[in-house]
Order: C-alpha cells, then structure tokens, then sequence
C-alpha cells in the first residue's frame, strides 16, 4: 500500500478517533485536520511522490463510484450492487456511535417499506478499515452483532483501500448519509447525523423523484 494512502487512512482515522456526540458523533476540529491533510497531500506531490490512487480510480470511473468490498460476513459486493435499485441510500456509521445504532433500525424498516418503489440500503462500517487498507476485526464483530440483535438484513461493508474512490476520505462526522442512483452516481444532497423514519422517508421520496422523472 503506498505511503500516500497510509498518511491519509491515518490522518483519517486520527479525526474520528476525536469525535463527539452531537445528533451525530461530530469532530470539534474539522478545519484543522482539513488543511493538515491537504497540505501533507500536496508536499508529496511537489516532491514528485507516486501518483494519487484515489484521484486514478475517480478518473477510471468517470465519476462513477467503482469499488469492491467485502461485507462483515466475507461476502464481495462491487458497484454492481446499485444496478437493480433506482436508488440506493449509503450509511457511513460505526461501532461506537450511538445515533449511528439508534437509527439502523428505521433504516432496515425504510428498506422494507420502499424497496417496491425501487429503493435499497447500504451500510458502511467506517472503523472496521483499520487505517492501512486492513480490517480491524474486533470492529467488525461488534458490527456481525449489531446486525443480528438489530435483525438487519440490508449489507454492511468494510471499507476498501481506495475509501470508496476517496469519498469516505473526507468525512468528519458521522453518521453521514448519501445517495446513489443505478448507474452508481452520486445523486441529491449529503446529510450528516441521524433522523427520524419519517424524515428519512421524505428525503428519500425527493431524492427518488429526482431520478425516475
């Protein structure tokens, strides 16, 4: 794994590592941590460091997301996953955030609910990559048993090398949610922290409308 892609796993992680509860679990230093990666990025490219293999996967995909993921069960899942759904929510969330398990839940109920209207859920176990393109395994126990005390049937995956072509490179708080249609592009807007069924219905409802019009 290249040291460019170790520094900005750490840098990363060493943001979550900081976070607080805040209707989400929310880092107090998000500028900081910000510029800190961006300079530490922008030293190795004056330097004449290796390319950048998230900006390579971007380019590949033409803007669309291209990955492969194991889910906690082993199981592989690629940006296939998004081809039978008009619409695919995206939760980012980990083991150790309140808000993050508390609505898991509504999101298993809103799967079950609006999956005849083209709408499917996926989960993103953020700490289960362990910052060097490992996985931190006692993450992804702690998430196999949420799954089954939550009675989740929707996927969580364990974050790839690439941070899902850098997206999940850049997120500070979590949960942090967004949308994906059957091409695999990113759609509508990105949302941070939890919310109510009823609201997440709504939003998804404006999302999907924006895509099957």
């Amino acid at each position: 794994m290249s040291r460019k892609k170790k520094n900005l796993y750490v840098l990363f992680l060493t943001g979550l590592c900081c976070l607080g509860i805040l209707g989400g679990c929310a880092s107090g230093e998000k500028a900081d941590r910000k510029e800190q990666a961006a300079e530490e990025v922008q030293t190795e490219s004056d330097a004449g460091a290796e390319t950048d293999p998230v900006q390579d996967a971007e380019e590949n995909a033409d803007g669309k997301l291209v990955f492969s993921m194991e889910d906690i069960e082993g199981e592989t899942y690629t940006q296939e996953i998004f081809a039978d759904y008009d619409l695919t929510m995206v939760n980012v969330f980990t083991t150790w955030c309140t808000p993050c398990i508390n609505e898991i839940p509504d999101l298993e109920t809103l799967r079950n609910d609006m999956s005849d209207q083209g709408v499917n859920v996926v989960g993103i176990v953020l700490d289960a990559a362990d910052g060097y393109g490992g996985t931190d395994q006692t993450a992804v126990e702690k998430a196999k048993l949420l799954a089954e005390q939550l009675g989740v049937t929707y996927p969580f995956l364990i974050p790839d090398e690439s941070g899902l072509n850098g997206r999940l490179l850049s997120i500070q708080a979590v949960p942090e949610t967004f949308f994906v249609d059957k091409e695999g592009n990113i759609v509508g807007e990105t949302y941070s922290g939890s919310r109510s069924l009823e609201t997440w219905k709504g939003i998804v409802e404006e999302v999907l409308g924006g895509v099957t019009q």
